[in-house]
């Protein structure tokens, strides 16, 4: 909240973006870490309230500019130093009727990330010790180290990738209050408030994709989830190695009008109305004008392919042959690329808000008080979505060479593992790099002759929240101890209408052996939703001094958190399955819920704090939440627009014919060879035995050469028809279906030794939950859990004497959920534990002039994910220290 207001964010999930925000803009941060009456509704207990600055708070001329620069370390193409300026102004004239205070900032920053990923782990459940037959030669001749129990989990990563992004950053922030005091007991202030954010990332990504089978795997079974940690394959011809270039933009405004009218109407009484008109909007800001833009291209020139989990990272290895289909000369470069197919993703989202909060307070006496107000709240979410794609020279590289062809010397040849410092990352000397929005329309003239598959979603969210609230406040000696009451209660009623329209699939097109693309019909469909509830939020606070230094507090209060936007749409969306459903392939979709209720939290907090000296404390404190109506992801198997699966393998369509043939042949159950006989079938109108002996003709070795794979990719597509079964999708879709229990404990600490200037600060967070997710449980089974819960700590050493203000901060967070359902298996990501030390030294010159420095991670600490269990890595992001010197001058 920004004082009595909500949040005006232009984020699907209501969370409000601080970076958007400059910190020389804000007087002060409010933390409520229970439920008050008197503020919005909105989290389960804890509320931050940003104080922005006013004319009148600082009465006279005032004035106060800095200039620092930034240096990251991580950048390698943009700036090594970058610019943040800002600067703040206020004036009240000699009787203090008029005030005008304005503020401005600007801070530009340039970095760079290395970091390695996997696609996707594909995890089933071994029924027998073996594994899936698409993983394993039809000759029993690949090797399994350690193979999964008969009934446990086992996971397959689909490939190993790196990239490295140049990121840059540029902040605008502006606020314009004015005040005026017309009589002693009136103050009307308005304000405007503008703030800018882009943030532009070219990525360029390296990519190795199992084509399977595999000649080697072994498998770390310790755990719950017997997870491959070294995978090895030897292609019969060359395969592709990928280059995805991308460049993802996106542009972030806020634009604020608020008026607000304090009016003290006697000496016990005041009325204030408070009033503003917010509008944030985000969207793509490329050059393009897309969010996201994606090429992707290959070289097909690599012979044998493996990658190594066991250090904790993926490391890769390769073999190249580029004299079959790349330009012979014998080295990995340019000569060798080939485009396969572009995309484009473009979001925009705008969020306005008009809110008008009026409050009546009455000061019984000087101890007493009580609030009583209603609030209005008018808001509607609106997003566009356009998500484009164009076949290039396909996935199978039907044009090795086309990039240079086409667009002659933009491709850059750089080292991609020379970027990485702290991680080994194995064979990535030879990587590509442009920006995909300058080949983007290169090749799109170029390859103008093939369709571009189109899909839009136009969707609206309508949120009107009426508030009524009282809040009493009473200070009171009880048995001769002060104590402080807070006693509140807030009604809100709340409507909610969705709308949505949006493109309508027509088909599943089966374009390789892997990839597959939702085909849009052009037709589009209207969807609607409502909702609507009632709520009644109680809250009781208080507060005893038992003696002098020691305090106690206890709380109970009952809140909401409601669902995020983009959960409350009427939208629903079929994803493309991520390999064949014959081979474990899963088919997931996407509904959102306009009728979700916001979760309820009833909360117990009780602390104790010891103030033993003028700047020296120690307190500790427990707290309980208990939820209900938990926001969850339930997924529901059902056939979405009577969508049609070409690669089940299901009896009597053309991929069950296709597997039949090579099971009957004894070769390997591998995704190309399903796809290369599915086409062959469709090619030849059905007919099966002019497939198989086309198919035979080509095997050599009982294997088809990579090379006729990749020309039958480039040459046909299977389209879902009338013989393949109705495609099941698992549609996650939000829904209200836990309650759970929320408890943990806070420690603080606070101590400065004498008058030395020295002392330190520590904090500790340990939170316990009810709603976890359990690695080993069946991907068939919904499993529910709260994401982002983890302990916090943090340790500062401080030192403020004689000018100086130094803190050296270490902050950890240990590991949390991310997200429950990735990949469509029903299994968690999870971020692993954290912590980083930051510096922050400055020293006052004199009265008016600051110098200052910060470091941020000074050790290069560096970030991981995993999925379901830490063998499973997802992400690992690379970090650098980021530096800051800078100097402040006030009047």
């Amino acid at each position: 909240a920004i004082g009595t207001r909500g949040n005006y964010g232009a984020g699907g999930d209501r969370a409000f973006d601080f970076s958007n925000l400059a910190s020389e803009g804000v007087s002060g941060l409010e933390v409520y870490k229970t439920g008050q009456a008197i503020l919005p509704s909105g989290g389960i207990g804890a509320t931050v309230n940003l104080k922005t600055r006013t004319p009148f708070d600082d009465p006279g001329l005032n004035a106060s500019f800095s200039a620092k620069a930034i240096n990251d370390t991580s950048v390698e193409a943009g700036d090594d130093f970058t610019p943040e300026l800002s600067g703040l102004a206020s004036w009240t004239d000699p009787s203090d009727r008029f005030g005008i205070g304005i503020f401005g900032s600007y801070s530009k920053r340039d970095s760079g990330a290395p970091s390695q990923q996997v696609n996707d782990w594909i995890v089933r459940e071994s029924a027998d010790g073996t594994i899936d037959g698409s993983y394993t030669r039809g000759d029993g001749s690949t090797q399994i180290t350690n193979p999964p129990a008969a009934g446990q989990l086992y996971a397959i990563p689909q490939d190993s990738r790196y990239d490295f992004s140049d990121i840059s950053r540029e902040r605008l922030n502006g606020q314009l209050v004015l005040q005026f005091r017309p009589i002693d007991n009136l103050t009307l202030t308005g304000d405007y408030t503008y703030a800018m954010n882009e943030s532009d990332e070219l990525r360029y990504e390296q990519t190795n994709w199992f084509a399977t089978p595999l000649d080697q795997i072994i498998f770390d079974n310790d755990g719950p989830v017997a997870t491959a940690v070294f995978m090895q394959e030897n292609n019969n011809g060359s395969k592709d190695i990928g280059f995805e270039q991308t460049n993802r933009a996106t542009k972030d405004e806020l634009n604020s009008f608020g008026f607000n009218a304090d009016w003290e109407f006697s000496e016990r009484g005041t009325l204030i109305f408070d009033a503003h008109s917010s509008k944030s909007e985000s969207g793509g800001n490329n050059p393009l004008g897309h969010t996201a833009t994606f090429v992707t291209m290959g070289a097909p020139v690599i012979l044998q392919h493996s990658v190594d989990f066991r250090g904790g990272t993926p490391i890769q290895s390769y073999t190249i042959d580029d004299s079959v289909r790349g330009n012979g000369n014998g080295v990995l470069d340019a000569g060798d690329l080939g485009t396969q197919v572009q995309r484009s993703n473009s979001s925009n989202m705008q969020h306005e808000i008009d809110e008008f909060d009026l409050r009546f307070v009455w000061d019984f006496d000087d101890r007493t008080s009580l609030t009583v107000g209603s609030n209005f709240r008018d808001s509607q979410m609106d997003r566009t979505t356009r998500t484009t794609q164009q076949d290039l020279g396909s996935w199978g590289i039907s044009n090795p060479g086309d990039v240079e062809q086409f667009a002659p010397g933009v491709m850059q040849t750089y080292c991609l593992s020379c970027l990485f410092d702290d991680v080994a990352v194995g064979q990535a000397d030879t990587a590509f790099r442009v920006d995909a929005t300058q080949l983007y329309p290169i090749l799109e003239a170029a390859y103008a002759g093939n369709g571009v598959n189109i899909s839009e979603s136009d969707d609206t969210v309508q949120e009107e929240i009426l508030s009524f609230y009282a809040q009493f406040n009473i200070e009171r000696d009880f048995m001769g101890l002060p104590t402080r009451t807070n006693i509140g209660v807030r009604y809100e009623d709340t409507n909610v209408k969705s709308t949505t329209v949006q493109s309508i699939p027509s088909g599943i097109l089966w374009q390789s052996d892997n990839d597959f693309l939702i085909v849009q019909s052009g037709a589009q469909q209207d969807l609607s939703g409502k909702g609507a509830y009632e709520e009644v939020l109680p809250n009781a606070d208080f507060q005893i001094d038992l003696t002098e230094n020691l305090v106690a507090r206890t709380s109970f209060s009952k809140t909401i958190g409601r669902a995020g936007y983009s959960s409350l749409f009427a939208s629903t969306t079929a994803n493309a399955p991520n390999r064949p459903t014959a081979f474990g392939g899963s088919l997931t979709g996407d509904s959102q819920n306009p009728g979700l209720l916001p979760l309820k939290s009833t909360n117990f907090d009780i602390s104790l704090e010891w103030y033993y000296g003028d700047t020296s404390y120690v307190s500790a404190g427990y707290f309980d939440k208990k939820v209900k109506n938990f926001i969850g992801n339930g997924v529901v198997e059902r056939n979405l627009f009577g969508l049609r699966d070409p690669a089940s393998g299901a009896s009597g369509s053309r991929s069950g014919d296709a597997l039949a043939i090579i099971n009957a042949l004894g070769v390997d159950q591998s995704e190309a060879n399903l796809f290369t006989l599915t086409a062959l079938i469709d090619a030849n109108g059905g007919d099966t035995a002019a497939a198989r002996a086309e198919f035979e003709s080509q095997l050599v070795g009982g294997a088809l050469p990579q090379s006729y794979v990749d020309q039958i990719l480039g040459q046909y597509d299977v389209a879902s028809n009338g013989s393949d079964p109705l495609a099941v999708f698992g549609v996650n879709q939000p829904v209200n279906n836990r309650e759970g229990n929320i408890d943990g404990m806070e420690f603080a600490w606070q101590h400065f030794f004498g008058e030395t200037g020295f002392g330190f600060q520590a904090n500790y967070t340990l939170v316990n939950g009810d709603v976890e997710l359990n690695p080993a449980a069946s991907i068939n089974d919904n499993q529910f859990a709260l994401v982002g819960l983890s302990d916090t700590a943090n340790l500062t050493a401080i030192y403020e004497k004689y000018g100086f203000s130094a803190r050296l901060a270490y902050n950890w967070r240990d590991t949390f959920l991310l997200n429950t359902n990735q990949g469509g298996d029903r299994s968690g990501t999870y971020v692993e534990d954290y912590g980083q030390y930051d510096l922050n030294v400055s020293y006052d010159i004199n009265e008016q002039i600051a110098v200052s420095f910060e470091g941020i991670n000074l050790t290069g600490e560096d970030q991981r994910i995993y999925h379901r269990v830490p063998e499973q890595v997802y992400y690992v992001y690379e970090l650098a220290p980021r530096y800051q010197v800078g100097v402040r001058y006030k009047f």
